[in-house]
């Protein structure tokens, strides 16, 4: 009649393979090994965070990729959902001084955390009629947000006829008053005249690696987000991405660095597992992709992966950038955390990077990560992160004079604002080439596809495809772009997987009873 363990079933737990650790995979893993699954996450750095990065200068890490923290309420929800605290991982204190933008040594303005206090600003720097029209803007950024944060951001993909029902029929008036098909700066020109302010709010376009005259009215959500809360993160954003891989460890996940992916393997139509750039072979019964949707596309991960999804072509890539990570002794700014140098001619910026060139006069942000809404100077060199603009055409490395050239300009645009930098030596320059080479086949993109008309946002893949149990995740697929927007992604992809497995996170064992310890572990 049997053994002892007759009429007793041993299943074993579903094994997913997560490739890539940026922080849509990285939330991905937590959710799914904090729901019982045995999780293994591939990356190819020596460490967690993908564009979430520090780079050592002079001795000292400078947080070389996203520096604003904001939609805290995602990481929140996260941490709790596997059983832990966001605020007991991670010191954040908020930001009373959105950004300081300067366009000139004599015209500078700060945004403010209270919409009263920006207002006032706005006021004094522009006239009363334009304060007037920032709180027109205010009211609608929080209606654009309000109408797409439920049936759009916190949910899969949704066509364009889907979205039209799930926000239902009383939400239908919001999403026309939206203005979807409206460009952002022409919506703009309906609140301000000045054209300072425009190019100062238009600039939320980038957010999104995309142009305000191409991107749509919908992006002006960003101004109501940054209003929601902007966080000053102890250690950068990279340590955030350290924290969430960390936790996912303790439920049981295992991170594998300097460890790359290569063919994800099918049989019978569906994945199996994946086989790494080594050769080794890891069995799974679904596999999460964070990586951009290019690379798939590109074959990087194997024919058979490469046909759930399109090339996204060189013209329809979000903006790329050149950074400087440095250490320097600013002078002659009053620099905060975060700084915007506005170029002269906003729309030949633009159309400089859509010819395929650098600007010859850049809008600059600058982040110094030693300082807050403060803006004494600390003792010493100061930690810099430098960034312009730039198409994403990695495949042609820029020249050595094409890179001088760039600082230069930059410098000068500094200049022009005020400001004066004595950097040290040591500092690290990354630009599109630099960032293909981290993120193959994407041309150095930052955001994946560009936000450029109304039907962009609908051409990012969401989190499942049509091949069976392969998922995506990350800033290049649906909801978008950005830190809390690509963490998002991974909990529709974790989630999608678990309902598809027939799992629901009710159903699935707790973390606190994981009978596998995991853990990061080193090849």
């Amino acid at each position: 009649m049997g053994g002892p363990e007759a009429g007793v079933r041993m299943e074993r737990r579903q094994r997913v393979v997560v490739i890539g650790a940026g922080i849509g995979g990285l939330v991905a893993a937590l959710r799914l090994a904090a729901a019982g699954l045995e999780v293994t996450v591939l990356e190819r750095a020596a460490r967690p965070g993908g564009k979430m990065r520090a780079v050592p200068v002079g001795g000292r890490p400078v947080e070389a990729g996203p520096t604003v923290f904001t939609m805290r309420w995602v990481f929140e929800e996260v941490f709790a959902e596997a059983g832990a605290s966001l605020a007991e991982r991670v010191r954040l204190s908020p930001a009373g001084i959105l950004a300081r933008h300067a366009w000139s040594a004599h015209e500078r303005l700060d945004l403010f955390a209270d919409p009263d206090a920006s207002a006032a600003a706005i006021a004094q720097f522009a006239g009363a009629a334009e304060a007037e029209g920032y709180r027109r803007f205010c009211a609608r950024a929080a209606e654009v947000y309000r109408t797409l944060e439920g049936p759009f951001i916190r949910s899969e993909r949704p066509s364009p006829l889907d979205l039209g029902r799930r926000v239902g029929l009383w939400g239908l008036g919001g999403l026309w008053r939206i203005r979807p098909f409206a460009t952002l700066w022409g919506a703009l020109g309906d609140d301000f005249r000045d054209p300072r302010l425009r190019q100062l709010f238009g600039r939320y376009a980038t957010y999104c690696g995309a142009s305000p005259f191409e991107a749509p009215a919908t992006l002006m959500l960003v101004a109501h987000v940054e209003q929601e809360g902007v966080w000053y993160v102890d250690g950068g954003l990279s340590r955030l991405a350290q924290a969430v891989a960390d936790l996912a460890g303790e439920r049981g996940a295992v991170l594998r660095f300097d460890t790359e992916a290569g063919r994800i393997l099918t049989e019978g139509g569906r994945v199996t597992g994946v086989e790494t750039a080594d050769g080794a072979r890891i069995p799974a019964d679904a596999v999460v992709v964070n990586a951009d949707v290019s690379a798939l596309a590109a074959g990087l991960f194997g024919p058979e992966a490469a046909r759930v999804t399109g090339p996204v072509r060189a013209a329809e890539r979000s903006l790329s950038a050149v950074t400087f990570c440095v250490s320097a002794r600013p002078e002659g700014f009053p620099l905060v955390r975060h700084n915007v140098f506005f170029s002269g001619d906003y729309r030949a910026e633009f159309e400089a990077i859509r010819r395929g060139g650098l600007p010859p006069d850049p809008t600059v942000y600058l982040c110094a990560q030693d300082r807050d809404d403060a803006d004494a100077a600390p003792g010493g060199p100061e930690r810099l992160l430098c960034l312009v603009n730039a198409p994403a055409r990695g495949e042609r490395p820029l020249t050595s004079q094409e890179i001088d050239r760039c600082a230069t300009t930059m410098r000068a645009r500094l200049a022009a604002c005020g400001l004066a930098l004595a950097t040290e030596p040591g500092g690290v320059t990354t630009t599109p080439s630099g960032f293909e080479a981290l993120f193959p086949a994407t041309g150095g993109a930052l955001y994946g596809r560009a936000s450029h008309g109304w039907t962009a946002t609908f051409r990012r893949p969401g989190a499942r495809t049509r091949l069976p149990g392969l998922y995506l995740a990350g800033g290049s697929v649906h909801p978008g772009p950005g830190v809390p927007m690509a963490a998002q992604s991974g909990r529709i992809a974790a989630d999608s997987l678990l309902a598809d497995l027939g799992l629901s996170r009710a159903s699935t064992r707790p973390w606190a009873g994981a009978a596998t310890p995991g853990g990061t572990s080193m090849p």
